[in-house]
């Protein structure tokens, strides 16, 4: 009701398994996911979504439950939202990572940034390893584009979370951290040696230009 009121279309399911029926027909550009769900509960959902598609999800998690919260930010979960919560608050939320999905590039920001085998391009926001593309969801992207934008410069977690998620965000570092991890798996040959996201021990993490 709230969000039909700001504009939004929706469409609701009470269970996994109708959420999943639901996500193919329906064709979200954005999924507000419950993980307290019957049948097959929002974890797996997450799963089955994030495994083919970056569609932003925002999940749903009930209060100090952080093994799920974690969980969800390892899957590639674009923010969270604690019950009990206002639906005023679900709909900035919602309209605040759509913002930052769908944002414009402007003053020359739309330009590829390469680096070595590297290649980022805000245009279409994909990222290719040697011409190969790399799957990001859209928070992956964000992060990986705006500490390529910044090379060389250093970024606390806390500096990350308000440039990158945004001050309506009330995440935790660990989020930037399993963000780092997640892209570290997906972009560098050896993730234990990143050649492109470096870790400057004791402030934060770093983009480097690689060889």
């Amino acid at each position: 009701m709230y969000l039909a009121r700001e504009g939004f279309r929706t469409q609701t399911a009470r269970d996994g398994q109708a959420a999943l029926a639901a996500f193919e027909t329906f064709k979200p550009d954005l999924i507000v996911l419950d993980l307290m769900l019957p049948q097959i509960d929002g974890l797996e959902v997450f799963k089955r979504i994030r495994a083919q598609h970056a569609t932003p999800i925002i999940m749903l998690t009930a209060k100090g439950d952080e093994l799920d919260r974690l969980l969800g930010l390892e899957l590639g979960a674009d923010d969270y939202i604690v019950k009990p919560f206002s639906p005023r608050e679900v709909v900035a939320r919602v309209k605040n990572v759509l913002r930052r999905v769908h944002a414009p590039q402007t003053d020359g920001a739309s330009k590829p940034i390469v680096a070595g085998d590297l290649r980022i391009d805000p245009a279409t926001r994909e990222a290719a390893i040697n011409e190969r593309k790399v799957e990001l969801t859209s928070k992956e992207f964000d992060l990986l584009y705006f500490l390529a934008r910044h090379a060389g410069q250093v970024f606390t977690r806390a500096q990350l979370l308000e440039r990158v998620w945004g001050y309506e965000f009330f995440g935790d570092a660990s989020t930037v951290t399993v963000h780092v991890r997640r892209l570290r798996e997906k972009i560098e040959s050896d993730a234990a040696n990143p050649r492109y996201l470096a870790t400057v021990w004791g402030v934060g993490y770093k983009f480097e230009k690689g060889s």
